[in-house]
């Protein structure tokens, strides 16, 4: 964040008087805010639009996240794919007015391809790039067989 001197001037008794103060600055892309909502059939009215209301409260909490003090962000990916079945990391962050990011929460969901009847269809492929990936794919691998393992146990 940048700083700035700014000059105020009054106007007393004909008398031109200069105070100097700080002024913090911050360049426009510093305030660049992005957020993605999945429209669910909440979100959506009979004819299958978008709530106006919906719309503005999604405008109106965009604009406000660079005026608040800490918002959280979250990032989602794929960590593994079966063949209708997929395992999506979610990490959530604090995010402060400085940019700073701390992590609060790791949650891992499954999700299953279904088609119009609710029935499951396989999904296409993940592409593991890097060992990072290959790591958390394992370990997601391990996660799946561990809640089958569960599962047949009632548990």
């Amino acid at each position: 964040m940048e700083r700035a001197i700014i000059a105020n001037r009054k106007h007393d008794k004909g008398e031109v008087r200069k105070e100097m103060s700080e002024r913090k600055m911050k360049r426009v892309e510093d305030s660049l805010t992005e957020q993605s909502h999945l429209l669910m059939p909440k979100c959506l009215n009979a004819a299958g639009y978008l709530f106006g209301g919906q719309l503005l409260a999604w405008i109106d909490e965009t604009a406000g996240i660079d005026h608040n003090d800490i918002c959280l962000v979250f990032i989602g990916r794929l960590t593994h794919v079966g063949r209708s079945s997929m395992e999506v990391r979610i990490d959530t962050y604090c995010e402060a007015l400085d940019g700073t990011r701390t992590m609060i929460n790791r949650a891992y969901f499954i999700m299953v391809g279904t088609d119009e009847h609710q029935h499951p269809v396989e999904v296409p492929g993940l592409i593991i790039e890097g060992v990072t990936q290959q790591i958390e794919n394992e370990a997601a691998q391990k996660r799946a067989k561990l809640w089958k393992v569960r599962r047949q146990e009632g548990f």
